[in-house]
């Protein structure tokens, strides 16, 4: 009896060791994403693309608006093929549009995306080199947790130092 206590002594020493050892730290990576200058530059671009695309997007409208005041105030008597004529500008100024804006919709998706890509791969780096030099077994999105101890660290200084933010 004595011989299987000591085994089990033995058995359950290392895993408590461990577990008292495991250090977990959680972070804010929103938080950290936008206080990132890269972010500011990634905002200004984007916000670029977006009013040249609106821009546009209004000039293909006003064109469409005058055409179609035009056709409305012409003072010849229409004909039925002068109408149908007008009426299939119209619609290819419309077709345009649709076009435009469904390829520009495309297009900021794309942008967007080979933007924020590299910011958020400098984020993950800077989060996996502060828990490989602190020596975290984890670290947990914050936003993702109901309850952490007061034992656990909060990474955020740790990251936003790494990556040189205030």
């Amino acid at each position: 009896m004595l011989k299987k206590l000591i085994i089990l002594f033995i058995a359950i020493v290392p895993f408590t060791l461990v577990a008292q050892e495991s250090k977990i730290a959680y972070i804010n990576t929103q938080e950290i994403f936008v206080a990132m200058p890269e972010y500011a530059e990634f905002q200004a671009k984007l916000k670029t693309e977006s009013d040249k695309i609106e821009k546009n997007a209004n000039a293909l409208e006003t064109e469409y608006m005058t055409k179609a005041e035009e056709f409305q105030n012409s003072s010849e008597e229409p004909t039925q093929a002068l109408v149908m004529d007008r009426q299939k500008q119209l619609q290819q100024i419309e077709e345009r549009y649709q076009a435009y804006i469904q390829n520009s919709q495309r297009e900021m998706q794309e942008l967007q995306q080979r933007l924020v890509t590299p910011i958020q791969e400098k984020l993950q780096k800077a989060i996996r080199e502060v828990g490989e030099e602190n020596g975290f077994m984890y670290i947990l999105e914050s936003q993702a947790i109901l309850y952490y101890s007061p034992t656990a660290v909060n990474a955020n200084p740790l990251v936003r130092a790494k990556l040189g933010i205030n």
